[in-house]
Formats: structure tokens, sequence, C-alpha cells
């Protein structure tokens, strides 16, 4: 019939060929305005599609209706466990899942395929949202000591695991890193909402967005302005010498130089000189005070990880500030991962992968004894 498909999307997310009202039409029996309704419905549903295999990607078992929907729910997603039921549906006969008997769902190789190519200008700013999302699930109360703190994951093959900890050891000690705080797991386990998979360690790293988090908390905007590798020099910091605006990406900047290669964090953590792994920014000059203040509570928590603050409206590192803000520099989470790597050592990363409370962290000297 080679036609347009309609379809009519109900209040709580249902398509109504649910009930068999699905009707197929040629697109010139639409006008204008109808036909731009069909096109964004349909784009609606693919968003939605989208989302769902974005979560099954995440886990390494099955995943049920009703956790989809709570997960989705956290993404400003409303849609109801019958509708997320339906989805998946039309998800199975497309191929992008597999059903495991009431266990849930697996996303399958086909579903990979298609999240990584669909969408593409849904994805470019991905990152920048990503950010927000977590600064918002961040609740650490640096009184009390306790709360949900950003998180990396980082996925070791066990037999690299130790080699690992040795070359990351140093990164640590140097305090190339947002907190001595680490999360870890065997295979089977989750962290950070993750389970890892067969043969692999996962090793959860603090990640730099618990500055955000704090900020936003303590009422203090933030613009996360970009990500980075800065130049190391005599200890301190020189200039920023790549960066990727987090508003134009689609990937997190961290996890693109560590795969290219592009740091040199091991001999800045051993020499003082060399490429790190960095993130840039910005907050309103009147809120300065209040922003230190956050900072050294989080510092007293071991909660660190900001470089350098700038004056009012003047350039840190080399990069130039808007007028009225002070410009921050907080170094990236994964620096201790990336100097694992220049070490040889195979790892998946996943950046900015969700929270962790505080209290299930332990100091990084007492993983492997």
């Amino acid at each position: 019939m080679g036609g347009v498909g309609k379809l009519e999307v109900g209040r709580d997310g249902l398509d109504t060929c649910e009930f068999g009202l699905l009707s197929w039409t040629t697109a010139s029996d639409f006008l204008p305005g109808e036909r731009a309704s069909v096109t964004f419905e349909i784009q609606d549903v693919e968003r939605k599609t989208l989302a769902i295999l974005r979560i099954l990607s995440q886990s390494s078992q099955p995943v049920g209706a009703r956790v989809i929907s709570h997960l989705l729910r956290e993404q400003g997603i409303e849609l109801s466990e019958r509708a997320v039921r339906y989805h998946l549906k039309l998800m199975d006969e497309r191929g992008f899942t597999e059903s495991v008997a009431r266990d849930g769902r697996l996303i399958t190789e086909l579903g990979r395929e298609e999240l990584e190519s669909a969408l593409v200008s849904d994805k470019v700013g991905f990152v920048a949202s990503k950010i927000e999302l977590l600064a918002y699930q961040t609740d650490f109360d640096t009184n009390k000591r306790q709360g949900k703190v950003p998180v990396n994951i980082s996925f070791f093959p066990r037999n690299q695991f130790r080699k690992a900890l040795e070359v990351m050891s140093k990164t640590f000690r140097a305090g190339l890193c947002v907190s001595q705080l680490v999360g870890v797991a065997g295979e089977g386990e989750k962290l950070g909402g993750v389970t890892v998979p067969q043969g692999k360690i996962a090793l959860a790293t603090v990640c730099s967005i618990i500055v955000n988090g704090a900020l936003l908390k303590a009422g203090v905007p933030t613009n996360s302005k970009f990500g980075g590798i800065l130049q190391i020099k005599n200890h301190k910091p020189l200039r920023f010498v790549e960066l990727i605006q987090y508003s134009g990406s689609s990937l997190d900047p961290s996890e693109i130089f560590i795969t290219s290669r592009m740091t040199s964090v091991g001999r800045a953590a051993k020499e003082g000189q060399g490429k790190i792994l960095a993130n840039f920014r910005e907050i309103p000059s009147l809120c300065q005070s209040t922003a230190e203040k956050v900072i050294s509570g989080l510092r007293e928590a071991d909660l660190d990880g900001l470089i350098a603050v700038g004056e009012v409206s003047k350039p840190v590192c080399g990069v130039p500030v808007e007028v009225g803000k002070v410009g921050m520099i907080l170094i990236g989470g994964l620096n201790p991962v990336a100097a694992a790597v220049e070490a040889g050592v195979q790892v998946e990363n996943h950046a900015m992968c969700g929270v962790m409370e505080y209290q299930d962290l332990i100091e990084f000297w007492e993983v492997g004894k």
C-alpha cells in the first residue's frame, strides 16, 4: 500500500492500533497539517522506543515493564507499565528486543544498532542533558554526609584488574581524581544501577558532576561548557589543548579522549607534566561566595575536584569567560581509568552512568584487600 502510517496516540502513550484501530492511508489523503501531526506522532513513538532501548542496553539482565516504566519516569517520560508492554511487543516484532520468559526483555544486536544510528539529531546535546539530569539526581548532604553522588562505571577484565589497581594507585595518590572513594562489584552484581558482565570487575569513580549537583541544591546555577584535555606543567594547570562542547556532542568527551589515547595522566601523576581530563564550568559572579562554601563542604567529605577558579569575567587557562561570570576548572573523574588504559589495560567506560549512595563507597586503598 506504500503509504504513511497513521498512529493515533492515546493519553497513556498507547497507540490505538493495540485495539485493532491501526489504519494505513496514502499521503495524498492527508491535509498538510494532518501530515505534520502524523509525522510528529511517529517520531514520538520512535523516541520512546529509543528511550526503552537505552535502558535495556545498560543491563545484561532481562528488564521488566514495571522497572522500565519507573526508569522512564525518572527521565521525564510518562509511560504506563501497560504502555511499555505494548511498545516492547512492537520492538519484539522489529527484532530490537527478545522476551526471556516472564523475566522481561533483553536488547538484541539489531536493537543496539538501531540505538546507535537512529535519530542522530536527538543525540546532539545529549551529554549536556545528561549532566543536568545527574545534577538533579544528586542529593548529597555535606552536613549529614549522606545521599546520592554521581559516578562513572568502568568494566575491567578480571585478569587485568590487579594491574589496573597498581597503575591507578599512582593517580589517586597524586590527587588526579574527584575523590578517593570508589565502588567495586564483581560479575553478576549491580553497581550504580548497572549489572556487571561476565568475566568483568566494575569500578565506580565519583564524577565531577558532584559539584554541579551540590551547587544546584544551594541555588547556584551552573553552565557546563565543555570537557577537554588540560595540559599540566610543574604540577599546575597551564592550558586546554583539546575540548568538546557538551551542547553539540552526542558522546561523552572523556570517553572519546580515553579511547583515542590522547591523555598522559600517568606521566602527569609521576612527573607533574602531562595531559589530563578536565571540565569547564561557569557560575554567576554573585554566587561565588556561596559556591566556595559548598565546595569546601564537599572537600571535607573527600569529594573535591576543583582545579582552579578564575576572576570575574576573566579567562581561566586561556578559556574566555562570559561577562559577570566566573570560570571553574574541574578535574575529570575518569583520570585514574585513563592512566590504566595508557598502561595497556582494556577498559569499557560508561561516563556519567548514574548515582550511588555515598555510604556505599569505600576508600580506593581498601579495594583488593
